[in-house]
Parts: C-alpha cells; structure tokens; sequence
C-alpha cells in the first residue's frame, strides 16, 4: 500500500507551478489544501456547459438538476450515511451558525450544553452565542497538558440529564490529537443531548463514518479536502425530526431543501464531489482496489494508504525536528503514539518569533502558517493568543523530500 508520489503530485496543478525558479513547498493545508485538477474541470465544465438552476425541463437546467443529486450521493458516500441526511454550505463555521439556533429552539434555563477547550472557534462560538440566547450553562470539556487529549474521564461530571448538546472536534486544528468522538457522542446520546463533531481537520486524512461515530451533526470543509471553498454536513434523520426548517414557504419540506436557505452553488457541489472522487483514486494508485469497486470502498482505501503515507511523513519529520535545538512542540511527539494524531504540527523555536520564522520559510517559498489559526481555546491553554506558533501540515500530496528541505530550512533558522 504505497502511493506512487509523482503520480499522486501530478494530479495537483499547483504543484508544478515554481517563482523565479523556486518551487512552492505547500505546508500550509491545515488552513486550506491545493485543489485537484479533477475538481477544476468539474467546476469548469458545470459553469461553461451546464450553467442554470435546478428544477426546469430545458437541457442544462435537468443536468443541473442531475449533478445536485449526484453530489449529494457522493457526500453520503464519504460521511456514510443517506443521500436524505446531507446538506452543502459556504463552510463549515457558517453551516453550524445556520444550524445553531436551530438546535437550540427547545433549549430551557437550567439546561447545560457542553465546549471543549480544544476545538477551532468554529465548533465554540455558534454554541456560546446559541446558549447566550436561551440562557443556558456553558460547560467545557479540558484537555491534558502531558497527553495532548481531551479528558474523557470527567464527561460523567459534565454531562447529565440536562445537557441539551455536546460538540467536540474529530481532530485538532492545532494540536493535531484524534479524538475519540465516539465516546464522547456514546456520552451524549445516554442523556439524549445532540452530538456535534466538526470534521475540517480529520476530513483530509481519515474515512469518516457517522454511523460508527454515532453522532447527530458533523461538518467538513471541501477545501480543507482538496476541493473548492464549500462544506457538507450530514443531519442525521433523529436530528432533522427534532428541528424546525430554515427554508422560504414555497420551498419543499425536505432534505436537502429543507434545511438549505437558497440556490446553492451547483459548480462548488460538482467540485466538492470530484474532490471525493479523488481520495477514492488513491486506493486505486495505491494498487489496493480497482474502479469499478464502491464509492466507499474505494474511499476506505484511499484513506488508508494517505494515512500510510503521512505517518511515515509525520515520523521523518518530527525526528528531524527533535534534532533541532529550542524547540517546543505543542502536541503528540512520541512516535509510537502517531495513529493518535493527523499530520499537523505546531511548534516554536526559542529565540526566533512565529511571524519571524513563517517570513523566512515564505522567503524560501515554503508555505506554513503563523498564530493561532482561530484555535482560541487551545491556544488560551497554551498561552499562545499573543505570541502565536508556527503550524505545518502534511497531506498525501507531500513528500519526503519537502520534509527534509523543510527540517534544513528550521535548523538553519534556529542556528542563526
């Protein structure tokens, strides 16, 4: 199960592109992955050859229509659940404000909804603000200083028969630690709170599966998953019966109509679901599955030898880093405790600022990112809202090879 690099880079266009003969070194994907050259001819062909709304008997429009449905299989696919539980939006932090107040029309003074100190601000703030509005308790879930995971064994103290919703994220943005979301959503539904799981930082790197979560809201960005700006989210069908619409009167009650205000962006739902259609090629370059096989099928082996290939990315990379003198890395270092995290790493090197250290990669063309990347209760943990960290990030797209120009590239910059 080992993908072939140079076949897998060439289905990227960027990845061939280079400034003043210095080729881009993309670091940066936690924020926003390159775009697969499929994505860019579904979106291209949808907007030149099939641009109308859905809904008509002329050609182009039942094409629309078509691609709509289409889109909509292939999101199922990839969360694994019904083509009737998948709605698509601008992204993920709009697609939870959208549904946050939803949630919470029932939500009573006395009841409780649970935070965690880990999750990108977009899994927090819709809730705070949702909790705000009703007058409900605000609780939040920690996370270890030493272990760099959430701290499961408190949820029995969190957690009671007044809790209305809890929201965790599958991994951290910042961080990088998989959480164990099952448990925490097994946890909420004993009390038959809503779970909630923001899925932006695990969606590039590992099959998500509600049904095995068990959870009753998860999001994901396309363009954290090599695809256009847009997101899917899946609401499952215990959930949708919970909450009122979010439609105009002469639109049908039903999914995806029912919870999705407005034309969508049909280009952006072609690109999102040629992203898809992309993590499955994996498994077929990886030479564990043939074509013709399920969608999610091949999903599940495409996934497999990405996480194959990142981990050994992951490992090159921290023991290079563990090389370079000053360094502090805020999460999982301990190479047998590598399945517990994805490949994005923050980290800081003492004597050298994070806005210094991202200006000398970017002068170099390697792409990282600098701050706090709206991790607000992560970095609060850390002490990082002032100062910030430097963020890289691996994808199936990255090779050993950036991996050690980048550790060159650190290591002279600590030295000097």
């Amino acid at each position: 199960m080992i993908l072939p690099i140079d076949t897998v880079r060439a289905a990227f266009p960027a990845l061939a592109l280079c400034d003043d003969g210095v080729p881009r070194h993309y670091f940066d994907a936690p924020a926003g992955s390159q775009v697969a050259g499929r994505v860019i001819s579904a979106m291209t062909d949808v907007m030149i050859g099939v641009c109308a709304n859905d809904g008509g008997l002329f050609r182009t429009s039942v094409a629309t229509s078509a691609i709509f449905d289409a889109a909509l299989a292939t999101a199922a696919s990839f969360f694994n659940c019904g083509d009737d539980e998948v709605i698509f939006g601008l992204n993920t932090t709009s697609l939870f404000f959208q549904m946050a107040p939803l949630i919470a029309h029932d939500w009573r003074a006395g009841d409780n909804i649970l935070v965690t100190r880990m999750d990108h601000d977009a899994n927090v703030s819709p809730w705070l603000q949702a909790a705000a509005a009703r007058g409900v308790e605000v609780r939040f879930l920690a996370w270890d200083r030493e272990t760099f995971a959430l701290k499961l064994e408190t949820l029995p103290d969190l957690i009671d028969a007044r809790t209305r919703a809890v929201a965790v994220g599958h991994a951290s943005n910042m961080l990088g630690t998989i959480n164990d979301v099952a448990a925490v959503c097994a946890a909420a539904r004993a009390v038959g709170a809503t779970s909630i799981v923001d899925a932006v930082q695990s969606a590039p790197h590992l099959a998500l599966d509600v049904a095995a979560i068990g959870c009753d809201l998860m999001s994901a960005s396309a363009y954290k998953f090599f695809g256009p700006h847009a997101a899917i989210m899946c609401v499952s069908k215990a959930l949708q019966v919970r909450i009122p619409p979010l439609k105009v009167r002469p639109s049908v009650d039903a999914m995806p109509t029912r919870l999705s205000p407005g034309t969508p962006s049909f280009e952006a739902m072609a690109g999102t679901a040629a992203a898809i259609d992309h993590l499955a090629w994996l498994g077929e370059v990886a030479g564990t599955v043939t074509a013709d096989q399920p969608l999610r099928t091949r999903l599940e082996a495409g996934f497999a030898a990405a996480q194959a290939h990142e981990l050994e990315l992951a490992r090159q990379f921290l023991a290079g880093l563990g090389s370079i003198k000053g360094v502090t890395l805020h999460g999982i270092a301990n190479p047998n405790r590598l399945h517990e995290r994805v490949a994005t790493f923050t980290f800081e090197i003492a004597g050298h600022s994070a806005d210094a250290i991202a200006a000398d990669l970017a002068a170099r063309n390697m792409f990282v990112w600098n701050g706090y990347y709206y991790a607000w209760e992560p970095a609060g943990v850390l002490g990082l809202k002032e100062r910030g960290a430097v963020r890289v990030g691996f994808t199936h797209y990255n090779s050993a090879a950036e991996v050690e120009a980048l550790i060159a590239a650190l290591s002279a910059i600590a030295a000097a």
